[in-house]
């Protein structure tokens, strides 16, 4: 099995390369939706969370307020680094037991795990190669406008409250470029997932 690490800032197109690979056959792994799974009631990050950020981060019916606690932690790197070493660890759990189950169920896959913090919370580490997607500053801002219908100074923070472009290419094998248009970006996808296919060792035919 071949494991690949797929990250990028917000509105980056991340998702639409995503949706991509998934189309061409790759087992995606999505930490987004493992972090909200494992925020849950009932679960142990939860009660955590909870315990680390006071009652009001709860809604009424026991379920995690995200907008109150993303507000909390949005323009403060302590609490955020507070909330991260409580969901980080769990995150990282729960991939690596998804990994486990596609290897066992698929050992021939290529898994791809979707991760916009896939650098920042030392997720790289059990992949063998890291894509990168990534377009220009000053498009990323004006996509995340639209997208969320936020101020250019709103934008231009969220996207400076993560990793730089340039720290992160540090560690990509691949950049894809996503700042032409939709079939720009399928091409290169598709290019990158057929050298993907043709560097792995074909099984031993018995």
């Amino acid at each position: 099995m071949k494991v690949i690490g797929l990250t990028g800032g917000i509105a980056s197109g991340k998702s639409t390369v995503s949706r991509v690979l998934k189309k061409q056959g790759a087992k995606i792994i999505d930490a987004d939706i493992i972090a909200r799974d494992i925020v849950q009631p009932g679960y142990p990050a939860l009660a955590e969370i909870e315990e680390a950020f006071g009652k009001g981060t709860l809604l009424p019916d026991g379920r995690l307020d995200r907008a109150y606690l993303g507000k909390k932690v949005f323009q403060n790197k302590s609490l955020r680094n507070v909330l991260n070493s409580i969901t980080h660890p769990k995150i990282r759990e729960q991939i690596i037991e998804e990994l486990k189950k596609i290897e066992r169920e698929s050992p021939e896959a290529i898994a791809v795990v979707d991760a916009p913090l896939l650098i920042e919370a030392g997720l790289f580490d059990m992949v063998d190669e890291v894509w990168l997607v990534a377009l220009p500053e000053e498009m990323q801002v004006i996509r995340l406008m639209n997208r969320d219908e936020l101020s250019q100074e709103e934008a231009k923070r969220r996207i400076g409250s993560q990793m730089s472009l340039a720290e992160k290419q540090k560690y990509a094998k691949h950049i894809i470029d996503t700042s032409g248009s939709i079939d720009d970006t399928v091409k290169q996808v598709v290019k990158l997932w057929k050298e993907a296919r043709s560097g792995m060792t074909p099984a031993s035919s018995t």
